[in-house]
């Protein structure tokens, strides 16, 4: 992670801020309020702001019916009961805002999460720093088999060694000339001094034209505020598996900034979304059969090839649908 002199000094500048409020606050979201939470080599997420609480939600949802009841217990066991029945309307009460530093090619993924207020760092305004993500040698995979926008088997050392060094010196040149077509001197864009012009007698190229040579490897920045059912649900697909790993480690981070902020829904989405699988019909009545102690196959099943796979899987199963003991013997 890298902060300049300048984001060190707003940061403590912020954090030294005391206001007294009589909306909720969440004394341990507080604890780490405006903290750069580091991500990848040089990235990072920033709780910047948040509205409402575990009990935002049980106080939104009891308007559907009166008062109720308002025991922690009972206020734990109504947030439960939302995300399991997918009552999602209350959970859209509480809101918090992020700052993110990230690459641009996993800004791009993350983008398609329409459901949250974006505003990004504009490289047509301003000039963009020297900082770019380059992988570690366990994270250079070859390409999948089986996964068309996956990663499997790492590399060698000496090819992931190869690797990083094409990335890093394509980062660099590029850069070098990115500043020069806008006639100035490059710098390290860890410190805070302006770049210079290099050659007074002629004029730069417009940052919004230079910027299109800089890499998808540079890192870009915005604030990103959403609402925790969106949040959720953002968290529930990238903080998967079977989600990019650069995304995954984004993903991560805003899980625990979410079980500071909402210990009993980030406990319910563990549970029901987290650790949790969705079943088809066919896969219902195939786990039904099964129980009723039918041997069902691939070819009876009535599920397609992957279908079927991926319901093994997630059951324990061989893909002859008999299960496995942990010594890899059917059971």
């Amino acid at each position: 992670m890298t902060l300049n002199k300048t984001q060190i000094a707003e940061i403590d500048q912020l954090r030294a801020q005391q206001a007294a409020t009589r909306r909720a606050t969440v004394p341990a979201l507080e604890e780490i309020l405006y903290t750069a939470l580091p991500v990848l080599d040089h990235g990072f997420v920033r709780v910047i702001d948040y509205m409402g609480d575990d009990a935002a939600i049980t106080q939104a949802a009891r308007v559907s019916y009166g008062k109720g009841t308002k025991k922690l217990n009972e206020d734990k066991a109504l947030i439960f009961y939302l995300l399991r029945h997918w009552h999602t309307t209350p959970f859209e009460m509480c809101e918090i805002k992020y700052h993110v530093k990230l690459p641009i090619f996993i800004a791009r993924q993350w983008i398609r999460h329409r459901t949250a207020n974006v505003n990004e760092y504009s490289a047509r305004y301003s000039i963009m720093d020297r900082e770019f993500y380059l992988p570690a040698a366990e994270q250079l995979g070859v390409q999948s088999t089986n996964n068309r926008q996956g990663r499997a088997a790492v590399l060698s050392p000496d090819e992931a060694a190869k690797v990083q060094k094409i990335l890093r010196e394509d980062a660099e040149r590029c850069y070098q000339h990115y500043m020069e077509m806008m006639n100035l001197q490059g710098s390290d864009g860890g410190e805070d001094t302006e770049p210079q012009i290099l050659d007074p007698n002629r004029s730069g190229l417009a940052r919004e034209l230079a910027r299109m040579n800089l890499n998808l490897n540079f890192y870009t920045q915005w604030y990103w505020k959403t609402d925790l059912h969106n949040l959720m649900h953002f968290c529930r697909l990238r903080a998967d598996a079977h989600a990019q790993y650069e995304i995954q480690a984004y993903a991560r981070v805003l899980l625990d900034t979410m079980q500071r902020w909402v210990p009993a829904t980030f406990e319910a989405f563990q549970q029901y979304r987290e650790g949790a699988i969705n079943l088809s019909k066919s896969g219902l009545d195939v786990l039904q059969r099964m129980l009723r102690g039918e041997q069902v196959s691939e070819q009876s099943s009535k599920m397609g090839k992957r279908e079927w796979r991926e319901f093994c899987q997630s059951m324990g199963l061989n893909d002859n649908g008999q299960i496995v003991s942990p010594q890899n013997k059917v059971a």
